[in-house]
């Protein structure tokens, strides 16, 4: 499949039908919606609008989010209706989240750089306890210097709740946690994904992201996944493209939420 055959099948099946056993999911018009079950952090996941319909489908949605008091986020693709829709939505309150690029693997054939043994001076384990989320928090907080607390809460619940679609794996370095990265698998999908992926900046130029990745990759393909995506930012695009994954397109992230709170996650 090319490009532009994975970009319709991804629409598909992680925008426009995606289920999440934490969401609820709405379809309200042209929009679709996932609903929290657990915190006041929704988001709109996929649109089809135009000139006509636009402003009032982002008018009813901020109503809507207002009802039930949750903040949310509205994920704009390059290739989303209309394309002044990101410039809209900031014009409505939205908080602009830096641009990422959505990058695809075809699982069916892994570049050899992927298949090597895992060999490696430190110490790489798969989190399967909540108790042992504090290593991954320790270095997003390192890296970030964010309250992690909202992150630890939902990757616990995923852990206890959703054991077949969340794989943690943090890397060690005589014992201190240096690198971490999830992967999420759809048990009913053609994709995987790559999320997390954060190294402590003296330990970057290692080659634990690319383990990391390596070993989620492996994983992914040994649970039936075709392809495996990454959001990924610049610094993470240049290695992960250089190493087989293909652009498919670019993504922004728009919150409105009265809190004003950030988060990040990635590759």
């Amino acid at each position: 499949m090319n490009a532009g055959e994975i970009r319709a099948l991804y629409d598909e099946e992680q925008r426009r039908l995606a289920e999440d056993p934490a969401m609820c999911r709405e379809v309200a018009g042209s929009v679709v919606r996932q609903i929290s079950r657990h915190d006041r952090q929704s988001c709109v996941i996929h649109s089809h609008l135009d000139e006509t319909t636009v402003e009032s489908a982002i008018s009813e949605q901020i109503a809507y989010f207002q009802k039930l008091g949750h903040s949310f986020e509205w994920k704009v693709f390059s290739h989303d209706t209309p394309p002044d829709l990101k410039e809209r939505l900031v014009a409505h309150g939205f908080e602009l989240e830096e641009t990422e690029a959505i990058l695809a693997l075809d699982l069916a054939a892994l570049p050899e750089v992927l298949l090597r043994p895992t060999q490696h001076e430190h110490d790489i384990r798969r989190i399967t306890r909540p108790e042992e989320l504090a290593d991954v928090a320790a270095i997003r907080q390192a890296v970030w210097g964010e309250d992690t607390t909202g992150h630890h809460e939902r990757l616990a619940r995923e852990l206890q709740e959703q054991p077949d679609r969340t794989r943690i794996y943090v890397a060690y370095a005589k014992g201190v946690p240096v690198s971490s990265g999830r992967l999420n698998l759809d048990p009913k999908g053609s994709f995987a994904s790559l999320w997390g992926g954060t190294t402590l900046k003296e330990y970057r130029g290692r080659g634990l992201y690319t383990t990391l990745v390596a070993i989620r990759a492996r994983e992914a393909r040994e649970h039936g996944a075709r392809f495996l995506t990454v959001d990924a930012r610049p610094m993470s695009r240049l290695i992960l493209e250089r190493i087989g994954f293909q652009f498919l397109t670019f993504a922004n992230a728009l919150h409105w939420r009265p809190s004003g709170n950030s988060a990040r996650d990635s590759a």
